[in-house]
This record gives C-alpha cells, structure tokens and sequence, in this order.
C-alpha cells in the first residue's frame, strides 16, 4: 500500500440505476502495475445473490429497497398507482446488471459524434469503440467474425438467447415485411431488425460484478466492504480538493481518505445526491435544505434523461408457443436447465428480436432510428397479474379492467421505445440527511415532440401486429380502450396521445444527471476527463456523464465509460509515476491528514454507498 501509485475510494451507493461502470473500473484500476494500486469500494448492498437463479427477470426476486418515490406528474404514469412511475432500485454487487434484462444494445455510432461535436474530444464513435470491443466476449461465432464491431477474450461474455420460441423468427420476418434489413445491431448498421444480444454466460446472467469482480476477489490491493453506505465527498476549502468520503456502516459514521482521487460511480440517482450533499450543486437548492455551498454548480441533478415506452401493447394470438409463466415453470424445464443450460428458463421475460425504426419524424434514408422495438414472446398479463403489474407499479384497477380477461393467454408483445427524448427532468434535494431520498421529477412527455414520436411508435406497432408473418399465428390487437381515453374515438392521434400517458413505462434508463461538457458550457458537471468541475481530484464515471442519451439500452454504453474511465485515471498517474519516479502527492496537508487517518495510498470509489475497505474481500457468492 505504500508504494501504491494511487489510492482510489469508490463509492458505490447500492441502489442506484446503471452504475456498472464500478465494477470494471475497479478491475481496470487494480490492475495497474500488478498490485501498486489500491482501490477502496464502498456499497451499500448485498453481495450478489444471482446466479443460476437470476436467469429469468420475470422469475427472480432481487434484493431491493423500497423505490425512491417518483413526484407525481400530470404527463405521464397515470395507470401507476399514486399516478407514480415506479423507479426500481436494488442493493446488490453489480448494480442494475444483476436486475435488468440482459440486453446489450451499443447505442447508434451518432450518438457518440454528437457527445463529441457537443465539446467533448475524445468521446467520438472511432474513440470508443475500442472499449466496446475490449469488454466484449462474443460468443455467435458468426458475428464475432466481424473483427472492427466486436471483440473477443474480453470479460463480459455476450451471447444470443439460448431459447427462441416460434415467434422469434417471425419477429424477424415481420420486420422485412415492414421494408427493414436484417441487422447486427451492434454492427454497421442499427435500422433494422435483429436478434437481441445478451450478457450471459452459459445460460445465466453475466452481471458486471461477475464478469468484471469476481475474477480479481483475491487482489491483496482490492478492498470492497458491504454494507457502507457513502453520505457525502469530505472536501477541503482551501485546497478545493477532495480528500476522501465519510459513510455510515454498522451504525457508525467513518470515514476514509485518498492520496490521489476520489471517484463518483454511483448512478444517475446517486452521484447527483451525493454531490449536492457534499455542497456541490445548484445554490438556491443547497441553501433551502441547509446544505454549505462548497461549489455553486447549476447542473448537478439536471438533464434527466430516460428512456419510456408505451405498455400494454399485447397481441393475442391462436397457437400455444409464447411464454406462460405456468406452463413455463415445471420440472421438465428445470431439469433441462440444469442439464444443458438452455430452455424457457433461460429466457429474459421473452425478449426475443428488437427492431430500430424510423417514424415520421426521422430521416428515413439515414441511419438514425428514433424508436426501438422490444418484441416479446409475453406481455403483462403472461403471468397471470402475479409479478409484472407490481413491478411496474399498476393500479389494480387498471389491470383488472385491461387485462383480467387474457390472464395467462398466448399473447406476444409489442414495446415501442423513444430512443432519443427531448423531455429533461431534475433531482433536487428534499433534506440534508443523506438517509432521505431526493425528489425525482421525471418530466416525461412534457416536450410536444415526444409526444408525437411515441404516438407514430405506437401506430407503428399496431402494423407489426398485422403483418402476414405475425396473422400466422392469429395476431389480433387486443383493442380494449384505455381508461380516462374512452372519450376519444380509438386509434385516432387524440386517443393515443391520451393513452401513452397512462401506461407509461420506465425502461430505467435515467442518466445524463452529471453532465460532461466544455469548460464554457453553464450546465457542464464534469470535463471529458470525467473531472468535476471547481473541485480538484474528484471523478464521476457513471450513466450520469451522458451529454445526451445513447439510442437503445444502456447497460453497454455505461460499461464503456467505466473502461474509458479507468484509461483516463492511468494516463494520468501513470505518466507522471514514470516521469518523476514516484507517487504523486494532493499536497502536504492532505498527506498528513491521511497519516493522521491512517488511510495509506488510496483511490476511493463511491458507488452507491459502497465503500471498499481493506481487510475485506469481495464475496464468492
């Protein structure tokens, strides 16, 4: 530890949506020159818990906390109950990776042009995908063999579904009917229509913790302590500098210190809180709570960005081949799976193809899609009310009146998702007691644009619905008018427009709460070295940095910014180590201070109030 190059915390507040960036980048961090570095991790969760039971997202029960209460608003979320989107958290190691679908969607090659031409070298399409390829392990040998796309050898094995039912194919020919291609959508081309890529392994999930934590748990400078739930940056005023974290674990306040960073990886929820509690953060909103200013930063806790998609969306169909959570779970299935690690139970809530299309409102000639179709061999009422309808938050009511009566039917589903949202929403601090949640507005549809954009995504899947390729199975809308639309004359522009506010689904894809921009830019959080404007040594890399969102899942792209991150923290304190033949110091002060703490040569990585301590090792389980 004394000759350690840096000394990271990483403080990792285990509830917080796409914060995967933590696991590789402590990965990438520990090691450099072998075990020079130590790296400090503080979570506020559980030890991953999934395995060979966290394969079906519609079977697993994850380890949660309550959700942060959403704030009600009139433009979205009206069949929810509260009128509340339901933001799902879950304390765990590996974050949203351990919960989510599994799904990995790069994004469109724009998307990072525009980050870049936004003031932001470095962050192009050429940039990045190098850190695409360097994660990825791909195991279709078909796509593998696209050498520029993808990679292979990397720790986040990447595979197709090892189960499709009949409708997967299908799913597919439709979307040619429609006049699309069929795609690698993580190739050279996103329009289109392709398979979904996973992030299994062997039929299980491949979690970020598992592909990037679990092979270097044994790493004498990696230290990850439970339980450790990070409350704010200690910073120095004079120095303007940050210094270390202070967290709270077995009831106990503690703190730990850094002798070169301290870096933020604690979700687009997460890292915003904990920088306004620190006193980073917009003035008016320090000062209402009784948070001291340390720096007036406007930005923080704004342009919140999600991706929604319109639920409901279910096609019944005559044939008896798509998932059914009671004809799913048998033994005949858990055996098989057990066996050769395939069958419905390893299906992803039956995500199966995914489809990029362009409305009305997009270039047609351009590959530059605005919506993404989810395409599912089940939909909401596929387990008969039990799971889906609490896990997005439904009103009882609600589901009973639209779905009571195809409980536990053959249905497939069509989920049309807005790639690129205009609406921006904000966090803002409800309290200076850090065990408080902050207040979430979502701000969904309140930009026109959207509006319309979801709406043509939904006509557009209606059509779907009625291609020849889909009527093989007897594909039938079920038209049951929404509730508080009944008003409106069906399938008019007025009556979707009503009806993509009521069953308005999150796909928890909130980012952008920290964002990374030019020096001149007033609502730039951080510098395209992920550096926190107006405070020395402190880093945020997470979802939170995205200038604008990515066009499709997130879990990819956010793992990419934790390999980039980790390349920017050893460009750094690597060039000088080598340069000057020794460590770097923050300063004396700040030196002594950490003698004095016994803290030693440390970065310190807060994800989600995780704190890594020493004498602790990453759990096997």
């Amino acid at each position: 530890m004394a000759s350690s190059v840096m000394q990271t915390t990483y403080q990792k507040r285990g509830g917080n949506v796409y914060r995967e960036a933590s696991d590789d980048l402590a990965d990438q961090l520990g090691s450099i020159i072998d075990a020079s570095v130590s790296v400090r991790i503080f979570y506020s969760s559980h030890p991953t818990k999934t395995g060979k039971t966290g394969v079906n997202s519609s079977m697993q029960q994850p380890l949660r906390t309550p959700p942060p209460l959403v704030s009600p608003q009139k433009t979205a979320c009206q069949a929810m109950k509260d009128n509340r989107c339901c933001w799902t958290r879950g304390k765990v190691l590996g974050g949203s990776s351990v919960l989510n679908t599994m799904l990995y969607i790069r994004g469109n090659k724009r998307d990072f042009d525009v980050w870049r031409a936004l003031g932001n070298p470095g962050w192009g399409y050429e940039d990045v995908l190098p850190y695409f390829r360097k994660s990825e392990d791909q195991r279709n040998p078909y796509l593998a063999r696209n050498k520029r796309q993808h990679g292979t050898g990397g720790l986040l094995q990447v595979q197709d579904a090892p189960y499709l039912t009949p409708l997967g194919v299908s799913f597919l020919q439709a979307g040619e009917e429609m006049g699309y291609d069929i795609v690698d959508v993580n190739g050279e081309q996103q329009t289109g229509f392709g398979f979904f890529q996973f992030t299994m392994r062997r039929g299980a999930r491949c979690s970020s913790s598992k592909a990037f934590l679990r092979p270097v748990r044994n790493r004498k400078n990696l230290h990850v302590a439970l339980f450790a739930h990070v409350t704010r940056v200690i910073l120095d005023p004079e120095t303007r500098r940050a210094l270390g974290v202070e967290f709270i674990r077995n009831g106990k306040v503690q703190q730990v210190f850094a002798t070169r960073e301290v870096i933020l990886s604690a979700g687009a929820i997460g890292t915003p809180h904990l920088l306004m509690l620190s006193g980073i953060g917009p003035r008016e909103n320090l000062e209402r709570v009784g948070v001291p200013v340390f720096h007036d930063a406007p930005g923080v806790g704004q342009n919140l960005q999600d991706h929604i998609a319109v639920g409901g969306l279910v096609f019944r169909i005559d044939q008896p081949v798509s998932v059914i959570m009671n004809r799913l779970v048998n033994l005949n299935s858990a055996l098989r799976y057990a066996v050769t690690e395939d069958g419905p139970l390893t299906s992803s809530i039956g995500l199966e193809a995914v489809g990029f299309i362009s409305t009305k409102y997009a270039n047609q000639s351009d590959d530059w899609p605005d919506i993404e179709f989810m395409l599912t061999s089940a939909s909401t009422p596929s387990d008969g009310g039990d799971q889906v309808r609490k896990a997005h938050g439904l009103k009882d009511e609600f589901y009973e009146d639209m779905f009571s009566s195809i409980n536990n039917q053959d249905v497939f589903g069509v989920f049309p998702m807005m790639l690129r949202p205009k609406s921006r929403g904000f966090i803002r601090l409800q309290s200076k007691n850090p065990l408080r949640y902050p207040l979430l507005y979502h701000n969904y549809l309140t930009h026109p644009d959207d509006v319309g954009v979801l709406r043509e995504g939904v006509k557009a899947a209606i059509a779907f619905g009625e291609t020849q390729a889909m009527k093989r199975f007897g594909s039938r809308f079920h038209s049951k008018q929404v509730p508080n639309c009944r008003h409106l004359p069906e399938f008019t522009d007025e009556y979707w427009d009503c009806a993509i506010r009521q069953y308005t689904m999150t796909i928890y894809h909130m980012s952008g709460t920290a964002k990374m921009g030019p020096q001149d830019d007033p609502w730039a959080v951080v510098d395209p070295k992920l550096r926190v404007y107006g405070v020395k040594g402190l880093r945020v890399i997470d979802a939170s940095i995205m200038p604008r969102i990515t066009s499709g899942n997130i879990n990819a792209p956010v793992i990419m910014i934790g390999e980039k991150g980790a390349d920017l923290i050893k460009e750094l304190w690597l060039q000088k180590h080598f340069r000057r033949g020794k460590r770097q110091q923050f300063g004396n002060e700040t030196e002594q201070q950490q003698q004095q703490q016994g803290a030693g040569n440390e970065t310190i990585v807060a994800v989600d109030s995780v704190t890594f301590t020493a004498n602790e090792t990453i759990p096997t389980s």
